[in-house]
């Protein structure tokens, strides 16, 4: 009888442990959906609503890809312009420079909105991205032999040096995903506007010989500089992502995207940029 009563009482205790532990799980949720009303959205087991205005903030490490390669041509065939030289051996088209690749931290923020039919879930957005330091550089010299059609023989020497730094950027996306419940995997395409800053130096040397041997003293070009702060170009923005709802109305971001970049002054640039974030869901 002793016995009996020994376990009537453990589970009486143990049905009003998880009584409670029951009441204490439910006061977050209850709190935050009375602390902000504005937020719609419920875990409904195995079903998650994703429709509505999402904002967030992101922070991420990126890394660019420069291709100077077309970089010292303008400056070049403006230094040897009218010119049998650049007319018959094409200076200006030299490749005096090649490529560079920078890393930066990357933070920002995002606004958009979704709409979702069953599981299927699209959206826009505007985001914004700005880095702490991404930034790439060349430098290097060609020096080639060239021989014009009047017999004279021509010793020049190419030297640049350029650089480019991407301050920030923004984009406008289209972003299509199926929901798994509290997980949201999407692809994403849009348009990109990103903000420059560049500089660009040539000088240029050339040592002459005639049809005679007579070699004359090296006509030596001053440096010019093409330099320019808050250039702007445009471009295509695609990549992968995946929300995961942490709280009915609060999600988690990770998502991987590439930019390619319009030309700027001749230098051609593209950029992958890996972040994470948090967002809200009105």
């Amino acid at each position: 009888m002793v016995c009996s009563r020994r376990h009537s009482g453990r589970a009486a205790s143990w049905r009003a442990g998880l009584g409670a532990l029951a009441m204490l799980l439910t006061l977050p949720a209850a709190a935050a959906a009375a602390d902000f009303p504005a937020l719609r959205g419920s875990f409904t087991p195995g079903y998650m609503r994703w429709d509505g205005i999402v904002l967030g903030a992101t922070l991420g490490d990126a890394n660019m890809s420069t291709d100077f390669s077309e970089t010292s041509g303008s400056i070049v065939s403006n230094m040897l312009r009218n010119s049998t030289l650049d007319s018959e051996n094409h200076i200006s088209d030299w490749s005096v420079l090649s490529n560079d690749v920078s890393g930066s931290t990357s933070y920002g923020g995002f606004i958009g909105y979704n709409k979702q039919w069953d599981q299927i879930v699209l959206g826009l957005d505007l985001a914004y991205h700005r880095f702490s330091n991404l930034q790439t550089s060349d430098s290097s010299s060609l020096r080639r032999v060239a021989s014009t059609s009047d017999g004279t023989s021509h010793d020049v020497t190419v030297t640049a040096q350029s650089s480019e730094q991407l301050v920030d950027y923004g984009t406008f996306r289209l972003r299509a995903g199926y929901a798994f419940g509290q997980f949201l995997p999407y692809a994403m395409i849009g348009g990109a506007l990103g903000r420059f800053n560049y500089s660009t130096s040539v000088s240029l040397s050339d040592t002459q010989t005639d049809s005679n041997g007579v070699v004359y003293s090296p006509l030596v070009f001053p440096t010019q500089t093409d330099a320019k702060d808050n250039a702007y170009a445009a471009g295509l923005a695609v990549g992968l992502g995946l929300d995961v709802a942490v709280l009915p109305n609060v999600f988690l971001r990770a998502e991987w995207e590439y930019v390619t970049f319009g030309t700027v002054n001749g230098i051609n640039s593209y950029m992958n940029n890996g972040r994470v974030g948090v967002g809200v869901r009105f």
